[in-house]
């Protein structure tokens, strides 16, 4: 019997009606399956955690911290997890570290001009003193049925993108365009089909979904929710994608994040767009 998994969204950038969370552009979703909590990237700030709260759900006692890519709106709140689980350790309270998991390029600094570095405050040196860390390429399996996807090939040639002012320092000092390589998802494995979590979807939604039907050994996709860096898009990728989700027999795509509103309006013509948004709980 396959584990069911529990979705809560802590941060985006937008909330539900009637549910008095705040926002920010940023993602941050927590996951439960299997006995397992995974927190899904951090947001831009420590918002995910005063909302966690509010919602009355203890944060202390994860078992996994995911990052969908190193950018700051979904690395940033980093910061303040440390500082949490520091306070918990002078004040003698129980918390639990969680394992990390990345891509090896998650750290790296990634310039973006004026700005020297888009990607997370916190560097890899710094992050081995504060967490348990898995960085992989390949995917992880963190239990039976989720998995991290890792490095996502780009199979479809519409979902290209130029890296345009985006540059990433290498270890060895080097600089070289970003292809933002780090990009990834989880997908999961339920009883009626795959659900695909994405933070921004930099290497394509078609793309990540199509390698995640491939590692899982499934090909049905029950939902897609997180961003799909749809923000002012070429029409044609965006009717591509359309087409592909339509294709695929998607059920449910709750994007949200960098999602733009006219790409959620072409996209509803392929597939049923769900309101998403802060304090959304889904389950499968």
């Amino acid at each position: 019997m396959r584990s069911r998994l529990l979705l809560t969204i802590l941060t985006d950038n937008n909330t539900l009606t009637d549910r008095y969370f705040a926002a920010e552009p940023g993602l941050s979703f927590l996951l439960e399956t299997a006995g397992k909590k995974i927190l899904f990237d951090t947001g831009y700030s420590g918002l995910f955690l005063s909302n966690a709260e509010k919602m009355r759900i203890d944060l202390s006692e994860l078992d996994y911290l995911v990052l969908s890519h190193g950018h700051l709106d979904h690395s940033g709140g980093m910061v303040t997890l440390v500082r949490h689980f520091t306070e918990a350790k002078i004040e003698g309270t129980s918390y639990r570290v969680p394992e990390l998991i990345a891509h090896p390029r998650c750290f790296y600094p990634k310039e973006k001009l004026p700005l020297q570095n888009t990607g997370s405050i916190l560097d890899e040196s710094e992050l081995r003193r504060q967490f348990r860390v898995n960085l992989s390429s390949r995917p992880v399996w963190i239990t039976d049925d989720l998995v991290f996807l890792g490095e996502i090939p780009r199979k479809f040639g519409f979902e290209h993108t130029d890296p345009g002012k985006r540059r990433i320092r290498l270890p060895d000092g080097t600089m070289e365009p970003d292809q933002l390589l780090d990009d990834s998802a989880l997908a999961f494995r339920s009883g009626a089909g795959l659900v695909i979590i994405t933070g921004c979807s930099h290497a394509g939604i078609c793309n990540i979904t199509e390698y995640a039907r491939d590692v899982c050994g499934e090909n049905r996709v029950v939902d897609i929710i997180g961003g799909l860096h749809l923000l002012s898009p070429d029409p044609h990728r965006t009717t591509r994608t359309g087409e592909y989700l339509h294709d695929i027999g998607l059920r449910a795509l709750h994007a949200c994040h960098c999602t733009s509103l006219a790409s959620k309006i072409v996209l509803a013509d392929y597939c049923q767009i769900v309101e998403t948004g802060v304090g959304l709980k889904l389950g499968w």
